[in-house]
């Protein structure tokens, strides 16, 4: 699959002498019209897409199924397309390694627009994560407007909002 990017978060100065582990994810792209389907976090203020991290040997597209399914209650998922990955090297605020790089592997798929009951986890549910259809352009602002003057942001805002940008330019 296409690199779209490979992004370095500013705190990661080099990669000499650092310990690195690597970490592969899966991202959903599912869109109807100008819509597409989102995931809000209420503590980063932040859209990002359906997604997260596979499980070791997991297909990555029996991956994506799993979490589109996991965090948005989608039913339906056909027609399923790689669109391109982004690849980040992140800190890592645990003691075993120092830097964290995720690659994220996006495709493009059909879902029912009406979605079912997801099945968070208790992180995303603390984290006040909700699905739903957003048009893209206003995701691509508000996203905008968070990096430009909330303290809240996350890490993954930068990644969400290239993407959203490029699924723009190349889909809408």
């Amino acid at each position: 699959m296409q690199i779209l990017k490979t992004h370095y978060h500013p705190d990661v100065k080099t990669l000499e002498n650092k310990s690195v582990f690597t970490r592969l994810a899966t991202r959903s792209i599912a869109i109807k019209g100008a819509n597409i389907l989102l995931l809000y976090t209420e503590r980063y203020e932040d859209y990002s897409l359906p997604g997260g991290g596979l499980d070791k040997d997991e297909d990555y597209v029996n991956g994506m199924i799993r979490e589109l399914v996991e965090e948005t209650g989608s039913k339906d998922i056909t027609d399923i397309k790689p669109f391109g990955a982004y690849e980040e090297y992140r800190p890592w605020h645990k003691p075993d390694y120092d830097i964290q790089h995720m690659i994220s592997y996006c495709y493009t798929c059909t879902v029912n627009q009406e979605l079912g009951a997801s099945k968070m986890e208790s992180y995303e549910i603390k984290n006040g994560m909700s699905a739903k259809w957003v048009n893209i352009f206003d995701a691509i602002k508000h996203n905008e407007k968070t990096m430009a003057t909330s303290a809240k942001k996350g890490m993954s805002i930068e990644r969400e909002t290239f993407l959203l940008k490029r699924i723009a330019a190349q889909l809408i």
